[in-house]
């Protein structure tokens, strides 16, 4: 009997225990499926099929985007206007995977209470296939704060999100792209600037580094170049700007002298932007890519404000933050030459103390003109030669001295470069305190 009644309780207890697991499958089931209706999917169209964009606002000019053969969106109506790549990336992710916040109605005949029989805002997405997918959106939520919306073609009503809306509800400003240059910085190939009297250009050579091609090929300082550049590429008109405003600046223009002249040169041609300035340090600027005039700010001004001197490399020597292979040293009759291999340094078959080498290497690194000039160079009392870039860029300096002044020129340079009073002692300072490299103590040489 016990056994019987022992039998029969193992019998129900594992009848329990397959009930309790179906009932947990089936509640966590039915939760999985709360959370996927909580946000419902009211768009799902992938970003590489969209081919053509509609806005229809009320009140409001439509917009149509279509996008080209070379993959850049192309603004149809109600204007021409060049497009901001970026802000239509932004609106196809917003729309390519729209959620609800929730569904408000499954079917309803009564479109109008949600706004939505004659809806504020309509986009139409055409696909590559040529089939369309149209969205309404209507009233705001009072309760939710976001807004009612419907795919044409489906009964449902949802509530989305008020960011979701702020993503695709562009205006005309919102979708114009707003540079005032569109050249592509990646693929410069000239600069042209006219400014303090003198006629600029900016070209690259063979390792991709900024020269100085006119008025007479001159060495460049990259940096300065590339801040021209930058402050170029980053020029954008106020399109909140009014009419009124937009007369004004036309009329100052007009007015004002030019401070420069810029032409950029990219693989699709030539863009130019001329930048003027009035009596009250305002800056005005006209570019051959967009139509009128427009306030820009005092930092383009400055930026394209500048003389040659202002461009010019100030710097000895090129070799920058790569450590030279090798440094070779003339001081009247002394010579020494110091090789690096590795972290070592070695003058001959001596080791030499790096830190103590290197202290000649920041001194060369630092080496720059204070200004330059047309003479005074004498004869050489000091030169040094620097390897560096595995063997592939040598470079030779020579320094003078004439009484308290100091000069310098590069090797087949007619560039006369002055240097601080005492750059010439102090790099000779440097090389008498190199020492030899002595091991930490109970370690062998």
């Amino acid at each position: 009997m016990r056994l019987r009644g022992l039998l029969a309780a193992v019998v129900v207890l594992a009848a329990l225990s397959v009930a309790v697991y179906w009932s947990n499958k089936a509640q966590k089931a039915e939760e999985k499926k709360a959370a996927v209706d909580t946000s419902p999917k009211v768009l799902s169209v992938p970003e590489d099929q969209f081919q053509q964009i509609e806005l229809h606002k009320t009140g409001s000019d439509d917009i149509v985007l279509k996008k080209g053969q070379d993959g850049k969106w192309i603004m149809f109506a109600p204007k021409t206007w060049p497009l901001d790549q970026d802000a239509v990336s932004g609106l196809i992710s917003t729309l390519s995977s729209l959620s609800a916040s929730r569904l408000v109605e499954e079917k309803t005949a009564d479109l109008a209470q949600f706004g939505l029989s004659n809806p504020s805002l309509v986009v139409t997405i055409t696909k590559k296939d040529g089939k369309t997918e149209k969205l309404l959106v209507g009233d705001e939520s009072p309760a939710s704060g976001g807004y009612f919306a419907k795919r044409e073609g489906d009964p449902r009503i949802f509530i989305i999100a008020s960011y979701n809306k702020t993503g695709f509800d562009k205006s005309l400003s919102d979708l114009r792209d707003k540079r005032l240059l569109t050249f592509d910085p990646d693929k410069l190939s000239r600069v042209q600037l006219i400014a303090k009297g003198q006629q600029m250009e900016f070209g690259k050579n063979n390792q991709n580094e900024w020269q100085i091609i006119k008025p007479t090929p001159l060495r460049a300082d990259g940096g300065r170049i590339e801040d021209l550049v930058r402050r170029l590429k980053d020029a954008k008109m106020d399109v909140a700007t009014s009419e009124e405003a937009s007369k004004k600046a036309a009329s100052a223009f007009a007015k004002a002298p030019r401070i420069a002249l810029v032409k950029v040169t990219d693989n699709s041609g030539t863009q130019e932007l001329e930048v003027r300035k009035d009596k009250e340090n305002n800056y005005y600027a006209k570019s051959s890519v967009v139509e009128g005039v427009h306030k820009v700010s005092s930092d383009l001004g400055e930026a394209v404000d500048k003389s040659l001197v202002d461009f010019r490399n100030k710097k000895l020597f090129d070799f920058g933050w790569n450590d030279p292979n090798k440094i070779e040293i003339r001081d009247g009759s002394k010579q020494v030459v110091y090789v690096r291999s590795g972290e070592k340094w070695t003058a001959g078959a001596t080791q030499l103390d790096a830190s103590s080498v290197q202290a000649i290497v920041d001194k060369l690194r630092d080496l720059t003109a204070t200004e330059f000039v047309e003479k005074g160079f004498g004869s050489p009392v000091f030169e040094v030669t620097v390897t560096s870039n595995d063997g592939k860029r040598v470079e030779k300096v020579l320094i003078s001295k004439q009484g308290e002044k100091c000069f310098a020129k590069r090797e087949n340079e007619s560039t006369i470069y002055q240097l601080e009073g005492k750059a010439l002692e102090e790099l000779q300072k440097a090389v008498a305190d190199v020492k030899t490299f002595q091991p930490p103590k109970g370690q062998k040489k």
